[in-house]
């Protein structure tokens, strides 16, 4: 029998609803920054995760960078902080799918084979039951990808070469697409997080994996493996958008901060 992973935060996070949700995407897209002008498609894209009204035009802005290849992607390698379960290492789910007011997304059994062979990744499906991190990614991934399927892989205590090993392992070409789910600083007055935030910003284009701090980011160890295998491959990233909840639907007392970037 097929096992399904159903959504754990559509109606909070999202709307639960298809059509609200399609409308909540195309919202998002119409407050995003435009894509960047650039040739060669991303490899990989790091985009925010908090609810749509918040940090939806942020991942936009990286998402709308995937037009040109919409058809050629066939895998997305999604990772993401663990925020309700402690692990240690790396976790892929068991289930066959994952469910969306959208429709299913089917988990790659091979990758799934393939990254149980790298040190440090488990099967857990308690650590994805309730994790928001990877879910409010995967209606963005169907509005702006056609026929694909995704390994979800939540990220616990992870040293940046345990994750570069996994991403090392399934990196594949261009129908492999890499997505890093993280925000940035959270709950600062609007001044210091926009001042914060820059800086992190900065540390990112400038290919420092080390120079990030596990409070700069949520994100900060997937994003550092990242950051690890691109410094590796020489690849380079570039800042598409970088706003925080006060820009979009928050008040500017106490922000998170959401950034966008593509590597390629």
């Amino acid at each position: 029998m097929e096992t399904i992973r159903r959504p754990a935060v559509a109606g909070s996070f999202y709307p639960a609803a298809a059509p609200a949700l399609r409308r909540a995407i195309d919202e998002s897209f119409a407050a995003a920054r435009p894509a960047p002008d650039d040739p060669v498609p991303p490899k990989a894209i790091v985009v925010p995760h908090a609810g749509y009204v918040y940090s939806g035009p942020i991942a936009a802005s990286a998402y709308r960078s995937l037009a040109g290849v919409r058809a050629t992607i066939r895998r997305v390698l999604l990772l993401g902080p663990c925020h309700r379960v402690s692990i240690r290492g790396m976790a892929v789910p068991s289930v066959d799918a994952f469910e969306t007011p959208l429709g299913l997304v089917r988990v790659d059994p091979a990758a799934r084979a393939a990254a149980l062979g790298v040190p440090r990744v488990m099967v857990d499906d308690l650590a994805h039951a309730d994790e928001h991190s990877l879910e409010v990614q995967l209606p963005f991934l169907q509005t702006v990808l056609d026929d694909f399927t995704v390994l979800p892989v939540a990220v616990g205590h992870a040293e940046p070469d345990e994750v570069a090993a996994l991403l090392d392992e399934l990196w594949g070409g261009p129908e492999t697409l890499v997505v890093v789910s993280t925000d940035l600083s959270h709950y600062h007055r609007y001044a210091v997080a926009d001042q914060r935030d820059a800086g992190t910003a900065a540390v990112i284009v400038a290919m420092q994996p080390d120079a990030i701090e596990d409070d700069d980011a949520c994100g900060a160890r997937p994003l550092r493996g990242l950051l690890t295998v691109a410094v590796d491959r020489r690849l380079g990233a570039a800042l598409v958008d970088l706003r925080n909840s006060g820009d979009t639907g928050g008040d500017r007392k106490r922000v998170v901060g959401y950034g966008a970037f593509v590597v390629n």
